[in-house]
């Protein structure tokens, strides 16, 4: 698997962060006093976002699965 950029992965869990904050249910078990960014940090510790990240290298599409 690709390694994904910090920017990637910030933007990834902005998303996902978002998600939940608007009522999305989380993946993971969440505990009481878990923000919408910590469930979307243990998300993706997990490997069960389910976003993509497309990159555009030498006018090629390339599609790489955050899960």
């Amino acid at each position: 698997m690709e390694k994904l950029t910090k920017y990637e992965i910030t933007r990834i869990l902005s998303a996902r962060s978002e998600q939940i904050a608007f009522g999305a249910p989380p993946l993971v078990r969440a505990l009481k006093d878990d923000t919408a960014y910590l469930l979307a940090e243990k998300e993706l510790e997990k490997g069960v976002i389910p976003l993509a990240v497309i990159r555009i290298k030498n006018g090629q599409k390339e599609i790489i699965s955050v899960s």
